[in-house]
């Protein structure tokens, strides 16, 4: 018998639709951890107000989000974020599949910019607890992007690692896509669902 709380069925919660639809037109489906998190609208509320200033338009690409959340989940090893993150990376984010092979090997592999393997580096190391962040790692992300820019990629690291915490804690359930993903391009990494598999 599970004890996990079961994600709340969308049709009981009307008043939440339209945030819902701004979700799911986002991401192609709404996620378990947001039917979870409905129990305290305030908090969902918060959290999206959160997503959508970290992960909006901004001075940083989409596509760098996307690989950063990636590399958040991957070193904080959530598996359920795992499949969230790379499903948008590549499917969302438009982030080629050759690329997106090779993300864990950012440090040497040519698909990866100087400026992206910075930005990789901090996020990986910053999953980490204790977070493993230096004075070095601090300097080389500034040698690639302005105060601004840092800003915005450790805003997507620390909702990551909020997400990382909350799906882990709660063995969300995942959904289909980011499943049939997971299955499909993380599994040959050592990817699986664990206590997020149905």
């Amino acid at each position: 018998m599970t004890t996990r709380l079961k994600p709340l069925d969308r049709s009981s919660l009307p008043e939440l639709e339209p945030l819902f639809q701004l979700v799911e037109g986002m991401m192609g489906f709404v996620p378990n951890s947001l039917m979870v998190m409905a129990r305290n609208r305030p908090l969902l509320e918060a959290f999206l107000g959160l997503g959508a200033q970290a992960l909006g338009p901004g001075k940083v690409s989409n596509e760098l989000k996307s690989m950063v959340s990636h590399v958040t989940s991957r070193s904080a090893g959530c598996q359920y974020c795992m499949a969230h993150t790379g499903h948008t990376t590549v499917e969302r984010a438009g982030v080629a599949r050759a690329k997106f092979d090779e993300i864990w090997n950012y440090e040497t592999s040519p698909h990866f910019t100087d400026a992206e393997r910075a930005a990789l580096r901090v996020a990986q190391l910053a999953a980490l607890v204790p977070n493993g962040v230096e004075e070095a790692d601090r300097a080389a992300l500034a040698k690639h992007f302005t105060e601004e820019e840092i800003v915005e990629i450790v805003a997507v690291i620390g909702y990551f690692g909020f997400l990382n915490r909350w799906n882990d804690t709660m063995a969300t359930p995942l959904e289909a896509t980011p499943m049939a993903f997971g299955e499909a391009a993380l599994a040959t990494a050592g990817w699986h669902p664990g206590k997020h598999g149905r």
